[in-house]
């Protein structure tokens, strides 16, 4: 288990801090549909405080980096790419089932697959 830990130590941590990024983006988003605001307005939310607490985690821990301007920048960029893969996830399934959180459901492995990659071999390099 140590080796596999040391082996893989970059993607299990990557694992870790997504899915706490996750649990705030969809806690957050369900809770502010429950109190009657939009869901485009209520996945927006959810996605920009949990990318936040994604950039801290993944800057300090999985990546062991300082914060530079370059990296700024290029997380910018992907956070870009990344908000629109999960608006056009949820505004999918809005349209086909109305339902907000199947579409955030489905864009969150799409986006963890992109992040991971483009932070590795972009980001953080």
């Amino acid at each position: 288990m140590r080796t596999l830990f040391k082996r893989h130590r970059q993607v299990l941590v990557f694992i870790v801090g997504g899915g706490l990024s996750a649990l705030i983006d969809v806690g957050l988003m369900q809770s502010l549909i429950l109190a009657g605001i939009n869901p485009l307005v209520a996945v927006s939310a959810g996605f920009w405080i949990s990318l936040l607490v994604n950039y801290a985690f993944h800057a300090k821990v999985t990546f062991e980096s300082r914060t530079t301007v370059a990296n700024l920048s290029r997380f910018a960029c992907l956070v870009g790419i990344n908000y629109l893969i999960a608006l056009a996830c949820v505004s999918l399934t809005l349209s086909l089932f109305d339902n907000a959180l199947t579409g955030k459901l489905l864009s969150l492995p799409i986006i963890a697959i992109n992040s991971f990659l483009v932070s590795k071999h972009w980001i953080y390099k």
